[in-house]
């Protein structure tokens, strides 16, 4: 029998094949670090991007933090405008009661009664006055406990000739302020 040697042509397979595997290996070491590469790039770049993102969203996270201290400072403002508008509508609402009240003064003061002071602290009326007797003082009394816009008058001192009025009574008075019903 004829003998054949293949060892040659299968080293020289074998060397092929190696050489392949290198080439392939060197091919895809190749291809894996320009993918690691790309890879590096592109969240390089996307870190930059949400950078840009950041600092943007920065930027107007400031001007809005300006426009919110604005709009607090004109809440404020507006605040303290409706308190005044509030008191102005008060006054407003209260100007004819003081016509009222000294209309409903005029009304209630008998004959002979004199009115020398009236003061006005929150609802109470506090009332000076000379009369030419003790029962023009009651009467004047008795009016304004009637009285709409007037009620639980108090008598506070009464003098009977004095140095000042020698032939009438010095009178003071208190009275509650009330606003009828309309």
């Amino acid at each position: 029998m004829a003998r054949i040697n293949l060892l040659p042509w299968r080293e020289k397979i074998r060397q092929e094949r190696k050489n392949q595997f290198y080439i392939l290996l060197g091919v895809a070491a190749a291809i894996s670090i320009a993918v690691g590469i790309g890879l590096h790039a592109s969240i390089d770049a996307l870190i930059e991007q949400q950078a840009t993102r950041n600092h943007y969203l920065t930027q107007h996270l400031t001007t809005l933090d300006k426009e919110i201290k604005n709009i607090r400072s004109l809440e404020v403002e507006k605040a303290q405008l409706l308190k005044r508008m509030n008191v102005i509508q008060k006054l407003q609402h209260s100007r004819p009661e003081v016509v009222h009240l000294f209309e409903e003064l005029v009304m209630t003061l008998p004959d002979g009664v004199y009115l020398l002071n009236v003061t006005h602290k929150n609802l109470a009326l506090n009332i000076e006055g000379v009369a030419e007797s003790n029962s023009r003082i009651s009467s004047f009394m008795r009016n304004l406990d009637r009285s709409p816009w007037l009620s639980d008058p108090e008598l506070i001192v009464i003098n009977s000739n004095t140095k000042d009025f020698p032939n009438a009574s010095w009178f003071s008075l208190k009275v509650q302020r009330s606003r009828p019903d309309k």
